[in-house]
């Protein structure tokens, strides 16, 4: 027997493993069957080679719980190990500086164990203590095993084993027994071992015993892994079906992807993979985090940001590449060269993908836009070298289901959606059902509107007005047909500015009170064709509060209130109509209260003027109560004129019919005020 004590520079390399590790410890499992897998193809690599003569025989890697020996053992018929080998490879953990390096990776599992080959020691994590009964392949070579109870001491002692290769024991901790049930093992085999390049088995196959009334085992392994998966094998040797099988492999509860990539390169890096498009109309989150990245067939993280661009996460699938360490650190992702090679590639292949797509079948690439915009978009957002691709296979939809490029759009609109300063005016809606009115007075006028309806589409029109020439793209409900693109200077109002002004108080005075929502009334000369009042939304502040739920920092337009334009057509007959009856209502009341009105202001501006000469410090304080004084007079008959207009108002069911009007085109009339509305209505027409 051999006794020693493993060759580290301090003794407190167990309890760090087990501490610094923990939050990771899972990946024991891992680590100890990608070894056994290792020591299984260097042994087929050497029979390959004529070093080994043997016979190779089964060479599945099995996996076994004891329970009642809190045991979980991996056993392989690989290589195994000499009693020098188990010195060299297990005994030796070979760095120096250890108090440095605890120090500075003790926050980062995947660090320790990938950068100072501590695989097989991740077994500590869960054990108390751990065997290893190997055998070499090598002729003549003896049995011998290993034990060490997580402190730097072990044993070397012969052992009794007929065949090549190794068994490792490991005998569970008391605080880790949820890994001695046998649901947890299948699961964390099925997450990191299902492709694994060799056979591996976890208990025996099932069936059911009509005597028993239950599930029983069979003879036959319990193979959980699928050792030539999709991805290595050549594409022309697959069916569109075997990749639409393995999706549903992967994502059982997912719609049929829309498409796929299949990626196989040797230069100037290795890489293989399949990645799907899925089916995105919504929830960019939702879709995250499913492309599952592989070592030489091993998992190794679903996290990739750090090696595709953060568009592509949208993407379902598989990498594998023995470029990408095993047990790789976020850091290091996102500052590696190899790494950076291959997101470029990734993304040019998606992009020559799209492309190609695009130009082979163009019906069957708009059939799927409404599923790919969303991804495309983001993409062109967050990768300047993606747009300048996608430029040429991005699409526009108008409101009638027909679908453009964006030169094809241009194109198109560039005759009749031209304003008065040479800007090329994109008209836009989000909502088909809900803006009809607009998008059918845009369609009178000749004019093309776009169904802009998706997540990103506020933050990509941001993007394209950047991009495209001289263009400025508008909502169209954001203002009154006849200046959303402007054409000449806007017709005169032929009301007098009191007119207006009482007018506008009118309707100011009737508009409902909304929570976060504030009404401004204009008057304007629309003709008489126009429709008498339209409410319509500021494009720069709406835009504003839809960029407030992407971008950090535009939060506070997102608590600033809706800010609506009542807009009044004083030509059409409905308004002339409301204006005349006020006249008639109101005249004799509002004569005294505007001469008194018109001399207070009078007299307020000759004390203005005459103040305005002075000095601040020269005025008495019976000059600043004069004015003062006449300040309140004014206002006190500006209140009594509003009063008097908005008693007109309140009794008249004209001014109701037509802000109801105007609300319900907008989805803004509900509850009590609908059905006052419609009583109204019903009363109106009798």
């Amino acid at each position: 027997m051999q006794k020693g004590n493993i060759g580290v520079t301090t003794e407190n390399i167990f309890p760090v493993i087990k501490k610094f590790l923990y939050s990771d410890h899972e990946i024991f499992l891992r680590e100890m069957v990608s070894n056994a897998v290792d020591a299984t193809q260097k042994l087929k690599t050497l029979a390959q080679q004529g070093e080994f003569k043997g016979e190779l025989g089964d060479l599945t890697v099995h996996i076994a719980l004891d329970t009642d020996k809190g045991t979980i053992t991996i056993s392989d018929r690989g290589i195994g190990m000499t009693e020098e080998e188990i010195d060299k490879y297990i005994n030796q953990i070979a760095f120096s500086g250890v108090n440095d390096f605890l120090e500075k990776y003790k926050d980062n599992a995947n660090n320790i164990i990938g950068h100072f080959g501590l695989g097989f020691y991740s077994s500590f994590m869960v054990s108390k203590k751990v065997e290893i009964v190997t055998k070499s392949y090598r002729e003549g070579a003896k049995a011998v095993k290993w034990s060490c109870d997580g402190s730097p001491a072990y044993e070397i002692d012969e052992a009794e084993k007929d065949d090549r290769g190794s068994d490792i024991i490991l005998y569970i901790d008391d605080d880790c027994k949820e890994f001695l049930e046998k649901a947890r093992i299948e699961s964390l085999l099925n997450k990191y071992c299902k492709f694994m390049a060799v056979p591996v088995a976890f208990g025996k196959k099932q069936e059911w015993s009509s005597e028993k009334k239950e599930m029983v085992d069979t003879a036959e392994d319990n193979i959980i892994n699928n050792v030539e998966p999709l991805w290595t094998k050549a594409p022309s040797t697959l069916k569109d079906e075997d990749y639409k099988s393995f999706y549903r492999t992967l994502y059982p509860m997912h719609d049929e992807p829309m498409f796929w990539i299949h990626l196989n390169v040797d230069y100037p890096f290795n890489l293989t993979g399949i990645l799907y498009f899925p089916r995105i109309k919504s929830n960019i989150d939702l879709q995250r985090n499913k492309i599952q990245l592989y070592c030489n067939q091993v998992f190794v993280t679903d996290q990739v940001e750090g090696i595709v661009p953060e568009f592509l996460t949208l993407l379902h699938g598989v990498i594998d590449s023995p470029d990408i360490p095993l047990n790789v650190s976020r850091s290091y992702l996102q500052s590696d060269r190899e790494v950076k090679k291959i997101s470029t590639y990734i993304t040019k292949k998606v992009a020559d993908r799209l492309q190609a797509i695009f130009k082979e079948d163009r019906k069957a690439y708009e059939e799927k836009w409404d599923d790919l915009k969303l991804f495309i978009n983001y993409g062109m957002l967050s990768e300047e070298s993606f747009y300048d691709k996608a430029k040429d296979f991005a699409l526009l939809k108008d409101t009638e289901g027909k679908y453009f490029t964006f030169d094809e759009y241009k194109t198109l609109i560039e005759g009749a959606q031209k304003d008065k300063d040479g800007n090329l005016i994109y008209l836009y809606a989000t909502d088909k059902e809900e803006q009809y009115s607009y998008i059918q007075a845009a369609k009178d006028k000749g004019y093309s509107v776009l169904l802009l309806d998706g997540q990103l589409d506020v933050p990509a029109i941001q993007m394209l007005e950047q991009k495209f020439e001289k263009s400025r793209f508008t909502r169209v409900d954001s203002d009154i047909i006849d200046r959303l693109i402007v054409k000449d200077d806007a017709p005169k109002s032929n009301l007098s500015e009191d007119e207006s002004a009482n007018l506008s108080q009118v309707f100011r005075s009737q508009m409902p009170k909304m929570e976060k929502t504030e009404f401004m009334v204009e008057v304007q000369s629309l003709g008489a064709e126009q429709r008498p009042v339209v409410i319509t939304q500021n494009e720069w502040m709406r835009r504003m509060k839809e960029m407030s739920r992407f971008q950090q920092g535009m939060s506070f337009y997102g608590q600033m209130p809706d800010t609506l334009n009542l807009v009044l057509n004083s030509d059409h007959p409905l308004i002339k109509r409301v204006l005349d009856d006020c006249k008639s209502s109101t005249e004799e009341a509002l004569k005294p209260i505007e001469s008194e009105l018109k001399g207070q202001e009078a007299r307020l501006a000759a004390i203005r003027q005459q103040q305005e000469k002075k000095k601040a410090d020269e005025l008495t304080q019976d000059d600043k109560d004069m004015k003062a004084d006449c300040e309140k007079a004014v206002e006190e008959q500006k209140h009594k004129k509003e009063e008097v207009l908005n008693g007109f108002a309140a009794e008249n069911a004209i001014v109701h019919q037509l802000i109801d009007l105007a609300l319900l085109q907008n989805g803004m009339l509900k509850g009590e005020a609908l059905d006052r509305f419609l009583k109204r209505s019903v009363e109106l027409i009798k």
